[in-house]
């Protein structure tokens, strides 16, 4: 997801770091230093990154927590230059800023040959690891997967934490995923910038509801969300005349026009998506999902 979607709300607050080391297999190198803790904090690309080094560790908070909402609820931001150029990290949450849980992650990369320090990676063979995307490019997480999870609330989200992936397929070095395959990514990265470069995280679903939400829901309602081949629109005052914009999550407008009681839905693909309505110098947001 681009740092400039609509969809995020909020931004991360605060953030505290432990240093991980510039090189796991060398640690008289010392620790990573690129960055200050705050750098985690506000929109992506506002500050710059901070560099939690081989198996260093960021806990983050936010003004209000993060809920279990409609599609992905939250996105990490890392700043690979290029989209095969990754460094990776484990996701954890918690709602208690105690007990933290684990997304469940896997990486599907050959784990026999070292990925070098400069080496590709294909991110198609990995999911629920933070910085499979190029710098700008949010890798979102999606709450309801850990809804079931006993000690914690996934509709009060207060902590994330990021937890480097070391890299090394060395098994005294190596970080596993759920199917306890080694996670092979750059290694190693021996640099003060060391491991992953954390961004910022954005906030897609928070509690309590912001406050344009409440103003939406003043203003108009869609149904069925998810949607499969038209959206209908409900609004409150029958007689405006209202335009509307259909964006996708990148913020690229796919349609707009003057609205009719329903939108035809049946040529877009399955994923989020927003309708954007204007009247009377007002504009409204609303996210909806496709599924077909």
């Amino acid at each position: 997801m681009h740092k400039n979607s609509i969809a995020f709300v909020a931004w991360a607050k605060t953030c505290t770091i432990t240093r991980g080391w510039q090189d796991a297999s060398n640690t008289s190198l010392g620790t990573a230093t690129v960055g200050a803790a705050n750098y985690g904090t506000l929109k992506a690309g506002d500050n710059p990154i901070v560099s939690l080094g081989d198996g260093g560790i960021a806990i983050l908070t936010f003004s209000n927590p993060i809920r279990n909402g409609t599609g992905n609820d939250f996105a990490v931001f890392e700043n690979g230059f290029a989209d095969t150029f990754l460094e990776l990290a484990f996701v954890e949450v918690s709602s208690d800023g105690i007990n933290f849980f684990r997304f469940q992650a896997t990486s599907n990369t050959q784990f026999t040959t070292q990925v070098g320090a400069f080496d590709p990676l294909d991110c198609t063979k990995l999911n629920n690891l933070a910085g499979k995307y190029r710098i700008n490019y949010g890798t979102p997480f999606d709450l309801e997967e850990l809804k079931n999870t006993p000690s914690l609330n996934v509709n009060a989200i207060t902590h994330v934490k990021i937890i480097d992936v070391v890299g090394s397929i060395t098994p005294s070095l190596a970080a596993f995923d759920m199917n306890n395959n080694a996670v092979n990514d750059p290694f190693p990265t021996a640099f003060g910038s060391s491991g992953f470069d954390l961004d910022a995280i954005g906030v897609i679903n928070e509690t309590p509801a912001g406050i344009n939400e409440i103003l939406v829901e003043s203003a108009f309602q869609i149904y069925p969300n998810p949607c499969t081949d038209k959206l209908y629109v409900n609004l409150k005052n029958k007689n405006e005349t209202v335009t509307y914009k259909l964006t996708d999550a990148k913020g690229s407008i796919l349609r707009y026009g003057i609205l009719n009681e329903n939108i035809k839905l049946e040529d877009l693909a399955n994923g989020i998506y927003f309708l954007h309505l204007s009247s009377d110098s007002k504009t409204y947001s609303k996210k909806f999902i496709v599924e077909h």
